[in-house]
């Protein structure tokens, strides 16, 4: 199974670690482009991919409801840092965090359709600092994003753009950038397992989050933010997978699917009990 090493991610796993769960699993940790071409290929039989990915390889996978990384408004940790205004970016170099492939996604799409521009992108490693000596804009997920967001922008007077508030103002949806699914064969050979460790997830999600305080404290010990910002970020990200998310699935795919790489009323199967 894989984990992303991100903050985000925690409130997921976190729960398996405290109820012992979490020995169960042989646990594969990477970035999450890495995690999902591990997935598409075979290589993890369950796990965490980027929602472009998981739309990409639909008719392989199955994914799990209520269980995704997600927001309705702010996300806080998928950016873009940028020297300019948003809509004076036309021709402009931007640069695109190379751990990511539906952030980066959605920015093109934001920058195209709501800001009309049509930006010169290249793709780099996540380095804010470096990032800004080449560019005039940079596109940023995870704890890079969180830093550049809370610390590093502010400090240099770089303007930071929420992606999932962005996308909120737009289409009053919320928006999914990872989901967690099985691989269909796994699933055919192992229904009961794959049941037991959506079930595991689903436990170890509702434990953390009744339990947010302790969580977001603990992490505080080893992270560069405290325990108030980490507490503020796991509860404002959005860890379900329904019905409302479904719908901004749907409506990201019919504006990218083509161009993309799927088709644009994509099928997304949900595993049943």
């Amino acid at each position: 199974m894989g984990h992303i090493q991100f903050l985000n991610c925690l409130p997921l796993y976190w729960g398996l670690a405290r109820t012992g769960t979490l020995l169960d699993f042989e646990l594969t940790k990477d970035t999450p482009e890495k995690l999902s071409e591990q997935l598409v290929q075979g290589d993890l039989d369950i796990g965490p991919i980027t929602l472009v990915e998981f739309l990409r390889h639909a008719d392989d996978l199955i994914a799990f409801p209520d269980i995704a990384v997600g927001c309705d408004g702010p996300v806080m940790s998928c950016v873009i840092v940028s020297q300019l205004p948003l809509d004076r970016l036309d021709g402009a170099r931007v640069a695109l965090g190379s751990t990511s492939r539906t952030s980066v996604r959605l920015a093109q799409l934001l920058l195209a359709e709501r800001f009309e521009v049509a930006p010169d992108y290249y793709t780099c490693p996540p380095d804010l600092s470096l990032m800004m000596r080449e560019a005039e804009a940079a596109v940023l997920i995870g704890d890079a994003a969180l830093r550049a967001n809370l610390h590093d922008g502010p400090r240099y007077g770089l303007d930071v753009h929420d992606l999932g508030q962005l996308w909120k103002e737009w289409t009053g949806l919320p928006f999914v950038f990872a989901v967690w699914a099985a691989r269909r064969d796994y699933f055919e050979r192992e229904p009961d397992i794959t049941r037991k460790v959506h079930e595991a997830f689903l436990a170890s999600r509702n434990l953390s989050l009744e339990e947010v305080t302790k969580v977001a404290e603990q992490a505080a010990r080893w992270e560069p933010f405290d325990q108030q910002v980490l507490e503020q970020y796991f509860t404002t990200l959005d860890f379900s997978f329904g019905e409302p998310q479904l719908s901004a699935v749907a409506e990201f795919a019919r504006r990218v699917g083509p161009t993309t790489g799927f088709p644009s009323d994509v099928k997304v199967e949900l595993l049943r009990p």
